[in-house]
């Protein structure tokens, strides 16, 4: 009989990552040190091209757990509650709690809204969160009596302190899901855990024992590090950074963000040992997902909100026991698929329209049909605060081409257009938008876009 027929209530493990760009030993960046990571993929499907629906925390998060895209939740800052505009949806995992399931979360899932009312999102959980409200500049070193000196320079919030892991933020998330583990496991019900990690956002300050695995010669550095030709002023962001003048700068903070993915796969490794030594494993199906991705330095650019593929290409993994192992498909896939996907893994129907599609096709087979174009936004201003955005950038992306049109909010007329063939410039150096040879691709695009921005 299969898994899925014979297990009606699988357990969930659902894990989130920050800001974790799509650089990882298992989607081809060798010079990272990800081995846990590595090993869901080998016991998995890993998706090489996934896309968040906006290139920033909080409409990225909502969107995957309530299955819908920014504009549907009229979410697209870092301020906005989605209750505050749709009070009546049922979130991931509210679904869940609502079928049976002990639902829990443990770290950063809902974004870390500011406002003191809205402090996570109770009605999704059985219990109070864990660490899921803090401030990313906030995870200062906390040990007993005085921080180790700071062997980094200190820039841009680079940290290198000889701490113990749960001084930060994720050690102690980590701890805690372990823990969370034990105590599901004695419950009669399946449960749907939720473990948020913080990392690897910004500051890069990851325990010494994380740096001392990189060799800072040997870190690799970005050679793109100037605008798009061509690109518009409004596909760019005000943080601005010229890595050229700084080589020292940048290398180092390329290293602290290697020791910062380093950090995070080693505490999703416990997690994942604590699974597999209460004999869960084979009971559980495991999510991982980022939120969005990150520049450092490319394009002359830090940090994300744009439409460019190193901020809206996530690394996603899926691992259920009756699925292949070592599975990777290229289907173009939103993370807003997770929730149907979820539901049908569990035999769960939906208490809303959702928005996405279930991969599940895919992890039958990774080669079949699955979507032509997948949709990715950002506003500007960039963080809108509580307000209407004056311009928004869709972006699609297909097999070869991103195309990317920022219109009006108000009005949806057109003010600017991009478009990167990835299949000669993979980094997305020249904007071709104007290039003869490409007229004939952009009535397909402009179409496409159209279509995903008006469902």
């Amino acid at each position: 009989m299969p898994w899925l027929e014979a297990k009606q209530n699988p357990n969930v493990l659902f894990i989130a990552v920050d800001d974790l760009r799509v650089e990882l030993g298992c989607y081809g960046s060798d010079h990272v040190l990800s081995p846990n990571i590595d090993r869901l993929a080998e016991q998995g499907t890993l998706f090489e091209r996934a896309y968040c629906q906006q290139t920033v925390c909080n409409p990225s998060r909502a969107s995957l757990l309530t299955g819908l895209r920014p504009d549907a939740l009229r979410v697209w800052d870092l301020y906005t509650h989605f209750r505050e505009n749709r009070p009546e949806l049922v979130t991931l995992p509210q679904l869940f709690k609502e079928n049976g399931y002990y639902s829990q979360c443990v770290g950063k899932i809902f974004h870390n809204w500011r406002q003191d009312d809205w402090k996570g999102d109770r009605v999704s959980w059985n219990e109070p969160e864990f660490l899921h409200y803090a401030s990313h500049g906030k995870d200062d070193a906390q040990v007993v009596g005085e921080a180790p000196p700071n062997l980094a320079s200190g820039t841009g919030g680079t940290e290198c302190r000889d701490v113990p892991d749960d001084a930060y933020y994720d050690g102690r998330v980590a701890n805690r899901a372990v823990e969370a583990l034990k105590t599901l496991k004695d419950r009669e019900q399946p449960f749907f855990l939720a473990v948020g990690f913080w990392k690897p956002h910004t500051p890069f300050n990851a325990p010494k024992k994380y740096w001392d695995m990189y060799d800072r010669d040997a870190v690799p550095v970005p050679d793109n590090l100037d605008p798009p030709l061509n690109v518009p002023e409004i596909a760019m962001t005000n943080s601005r950074y010229d890595g050229r003048s700084k080589p020292d700068e940048l290398r180092e903070m390329h290293h602290g963000h290697l020791a910062a993915i380093s950090y995070l796969d080693t505490q999703i490794g416990k997690v994942i040992a604590e699974l597999e030594a209460l004999d869960l494993r084979d009971d559980t199906i495991i999510v991982f997902w980022s939120d969005h991705g990150l520049h450092l330095g490319e394009h002359g650019l830090t940090r994300k909100t744009t439409a460019f593929e190193l901020d809206a290409a996530v690394p996603m993994i899926v691992v259920t026991p009756e699925h292949g192992r070592g599975q990777r498909t290229e289907a173009l896939v939103e993370l807003m698929d997770v929730y149907p996907t979820l539901l049908e893994l569990c035999g769960l129907e939906a208490s809303h329209r959702l928005e996405g599609r279930s991969l599940v096709s895919l992890l039958k087979d990774p080669e079949s049909d699955f979507k032509s174009a997948v949709l990715t936004q950002t506003p500007r201003p960039n963080y809108p605060k509580g307000k209407l955005p004056e311009v928004m950038g869709y972006s699609v992306r297909t097999d070869r081409f991103r195309y990317t049109e920022w219109r009006d909010f108000e009005t949806g007329s057109v003010l600017d257009k991009e478009l990167y063939d990835h299949g000669s410039d993979p980094l997305e150096t020249v904007n071709v938008v104007a290039g003869e040879r490409y007229n004939a691709f952009l009535p397909e695009l402009a179409s496409q876009l159209e279509e995903l921005v008006k469902r």
